[in-house]
């Protein structure tokens, strides 16, 4: 091939400066990026000149310099384009995490955490319906030996404490809890891989102790005290095993597959992210249910009177519902 290589680089010039020009303002500044899209479609094609340019000079083997020029704006292109741009956006950045990518994940799959809302109330429903219809029933549902007893003495007796019994002890109750619900919600995710059948169960039973539990004290007048113990904590609590659950169903659909015709593991490989993020604020939230039970939720009247408590219980379900149904929705992407 013969190229007039002073009449070339007299064409092309102008092009590698823009192109260079635009390397040098994102390199001193990587926060910048290209602006409107026209810019990163100009970058783009600068590029690709660029290297069709150099591909006509392979052939040349005069000017080794010019040649040489070209490889380097070329390489630093591709790296700008490939690795630099790809490197700063997969760095983790916890808050837009927590307040974007969370949210957003949640309602992807809000029609599993409404499926798994719907076991746990049904579960409710069963476990006040058998403490209703037998008070002995409580001996073989419930799985803790304080809630067997008359909720009257035990509202009586916590009462008449004065809080100093938990001192020295929360921080290692604290631990428990978190501990033991974190486990009970990451079973919910694992038993996905039972086809979601264990998952189910786990849902159901948690749900029928909640329901035994409320109808007991509730049937005992003890309305009041029920709110006051179990809104500051439950309100995160309870929603947390719901999420957990709600990851253990998106997995059991991706190991059934609804009929897709998706090889298992691509289908695997596709839930894989948003399970992850799900159990991470899972884990987030049962940190905080545990804290709060510990040191919130154990104290009872008159040391903390109950409308702090239910007003605290309140104000951090609002928080939660809020930020599960809001947050992030400016960014979201259309459901496919």
């Amino acid at each position: 091939m013969i190229l007039d290589l002073e009449k070339f680089t007299a064409a092309a010039q102008p092009h590698w400066d823009e192109l260079e020009g635009m390397l040098e303002r994102l390199e001193s500044d990587p926060g910048r990026g290209f602006g409107e899209l026209a810019g990163a479609q100009r970058f783009y094609y600068l590029y690709q000149r660029a290297g069709a340019d150099l591909a006509r000079l392979a052939t040349f083997s005069s000017e080794p310099a010019l040649r040489r020029r070209l490889e380097t704006l070329v390489a630093r292109a591709y790296a700008e384009l490939h690795s630099a741009r790809e490197a700063d956006d997969s760095r983790w950045k916890p808050l837009h995490w927590f307040l974007h990518e969370y949210p957003r994940t949640f309602r992807r799959h809000l029609r599993a955490f409404w499926l798994v809302l719907a076991i746990t109330l049904a579960g409710c429903v069963f476990g006040a319906y058998a403490v209703h219809r037998d008070q002995e029933a409580k001996q073989i549902i419930l799985p803790f030996s304080h809630l067997l007893g008359s909720p009257n003495d035990r509202v009586a007796q916590e009462e008449n404490r004065s809080g100093k019994e938990l001192s020295g002890q929360k921080t290692t109750f604290s631990a428990q809890l978190m501990a033991n619900n974190i486990g009970v919600s990451i079973k919910a995710m694992a038993f996905g891989m039972t086809w979601g059948i264990l998952t189910v169960v786990v849902l159901f039973y948690n749900g029928v102790i909640l329901g035994a539990v409320c109808f007991d004290y509730l049937r005992a007048g003890e309305g009041v005290f029920l709110a006051g113990w179990l809104l500051p904590h439950g309100s995160t609590e309870i929603p947390a095993i719901l999420l957990g659950g709600q990851a253990g169903l998106v997995l059991a659909g991706a190991l059934i597959g609804w009929g897709q015709r998706v090889p298992l593991g691509r289908r695997f490989r596709a839930v894989l992210p948003d399970m992850v993020t799900l159990i991470g604020g899972v884990a987030i939230l049962l940190v905080w249910a545990g804290i709060i039970e510990a040191f919130f939720s154990q104290y009872h009247a008159p040391v903390l009177p109950y409308s702090v408590k239910i007003a605290f219980g309140v104000v951090n379900l609002a928080a939660l519902i809020g930020w599960l149904g809001f947050c992030g929705r400016r960014t979201e992407e259309p459901a496919p």
